[in-house]
């Protein structure tokens, strides 16, 4: 039973999401403040994180932010209906995906089973790790290397690498990026997927000749070069 960590302020909607959220099979842990909801994301009893951007005294935001920093904990964000820059700023910052409100508790659920279910087919395949020059992939353990070094990945960022190293030299369509990396078909307009490979390419680098390493290939989606 997955322990689901909802960090969010608005008790009515917190009590809803809960009462769904068991019903449907998960566990579920609340914290109303950003403080509270750091030190539970820090625990390690929680397999993913929802977490409200609006929130007192400590936005989620800046909670996404102190989390990131020694957890690679799942997150989903709860964002304002058509507030696109939260939306991509808690992409940027790590977060996994994100759903705007009001959301039905269905979607949500789908959303984190989504999530869930790339992580958990992640560490089942067993046959690794994947190279690319010095980038080092280990798929059963959800972990990366670049020059030897550990390579800190969101989950997210993860299944974007994974796919992107193996197809290798081949461009991958954005459609199967996201159904791999979120477990959700590509919106309209959605941008996460290009907000998650741009985190990549930063981690990753320039190669000697000053190219990004994760090439965007017109009408199609993304290409990682081999060195």
């Amino acid at each position: 039973m997955p322990d689901i960590l909802l960090i969010d302020d608005d008790r009515d909607l917190v009590e809803l999401l809960r009462q769904y959220l068991t019903r449907d099979g998960f566990a579920v842990t609340c914290a109303e403040d950003g403080v509270s909801g750091i030190a539970e994301a820090r625990s390690g009893r929680h397999a993913i994180a929802v977490l409200d951007v609006m929130m007192p005294r400590m936005n989620g935001l800046e909670v996404l932010r102190q989390i990131r920093r020694d957890s690679a904990l799942p997150i989903l964000m709860l964002t304002a209906r058509g507030d696109d820059a939260d939306c991509v700023a808690g992409l940027e910052l790590g977060a996994d995906d994100y759903v705007t409100k009001p959301c039905a508790p269905r979607t949500l659920a789908a959303r984190l089973r989504a999530i869930l279910r790339r992580t958990a087919v992640g560490q089942k395949q067993l046959a690794g790790p994947l190279l690319c020059g010095p980038l080092a992939l280990f798929p059963e353990q959800r972990r990366a290397q670049w020059h030897g070094q550990p390579l800190a990945l969101t989950s997210t960022e993860f299944n974007v690498l994974e796919l992107l190293l193996r197809h290798a030299g081949r461009p991958v369509p954005k459609t199967q990026l996201s159904e791999h990396a979120l477990g959700r078909p590509l919106a309209r307009h959605d941008r996460s997927i290009d907000v998650h490979v741009s985190s990549v390419r930063r981690k990753l680098g320039e190669l000697p000749d000053g190219r990004s390493r994760i090439q965007a290939v017109h009408r199609i989606g993304y290409q990682l070069l081999k060195d």
